[in-house]
């Protein structure tokens, strides 16, 4: 763990926080370090169903802490690791089988965008500001969150982000899909849905977000994994109750 990410839990919901506000919530090398451990123990405990990801003092965050570039990017080798961290990062939310949603307040920009890609969902406050900037650094922004910006905006609006540099108003990032919704109080509206999410059938979940990873990866026909998913769903505990409680004209207790 790192003193400056936060991770609480309450109920079937854990919170990580960026906490480092007199840095504008960005984002170190020891945190990036951190998160595949924060979200091993989000995917290992099985009272937790969903994780929202925010940030401390009405900032998600500004993005990786470029004053840490010139030691630890300072050649080609300090670099690639660098961004073997940043993508581990990344990649271990991105993997997550529970739902991830980025309550985003202020700046949301180049590393804190990453982060809030690799979420699920993004809820925003209508200050907030979005931006990936490698292009105001000379940075080759790398393929695999380059491929979560394409697979959210496409293709002709992740060219415009990432060549441009530009930041966008949260009205934008609505339109173009980077944002799902817009909302006065985004944490609030987030843990509304992360409670709805945790009141539905996990197993769906799982199946669901598995299979639009799929189809995402351009994987777009049945396989033995998928025939499996659902020949398992049909004999889990949580068909049964939902049919039950349909029959009987209650709420599935799941």
């Amino acid at each position: 763990m790192s003193e400056h990410l936060l991770l609480e839990t309450d109920g079937p919901v854990a919170t990580m926080t960026i906490d480092r506000p007199a840095k504008k919530n960005a984002i170190s090398y020891e945190m990036w370090a951190a998160i595949p451990g924060i979200a091993a123990r989000v995917q290992a405990d099985p009272d937790v169903r969903v994780l929202l990801v925010t940030g401390s003092a009405g900032t998600f965050s500004a993005g990786a802490d470029i004053s840490e570039f010139a030691s630890l990017r300072a050649d080609a080798d300090g670099a690639r690791r660098y961004n073997e961290v940043l993508e581990a990062a990344t990649k271990a939310f991105a993997g997550l089988d529970k739902p991830t949603i980025a309550a985003v307040e202020g700046f949301c920009i180049g590393g804190g965008c990453e982060l809030a890609l690799a979420c699920d969902l993004r809820i925003a406050a209508a200050d907030a500001r979005f931006g990936v900037t490698p292009a105001k650094l000379g940075i080759v922004f790398n393929l695999p969150s380059t491929k979560l910006l394409v697979d959210t905006v496409g293709p002709a609006w992740a060219k415009q982000i990432l060549f441009t540099g530009d930041i966008l108003d949260a009205e934008t990032a609505q339109r173009i899909g980077l944002v799902n919704e817009l909302h006065g109080d985004p944490v609030k509206r987030a843990l509304e849905l992360a409670a709805t999410m945790a009141s539905r059938s996990q197993v769906t979940i799982r199946g669901a977000k598995d299979i639009v990873g799929r189809i995402v990866d351009g994987r777009h026909e049945e396989d033995d994994e998928v025939h499996f998913m659902y020949s398992a769903s049909v004999n889990s505990p949580d068909y049964a109750e939902g049919v039950a409680a349909f029959l009987e004209k209650r709420t599935p207790r799941f």
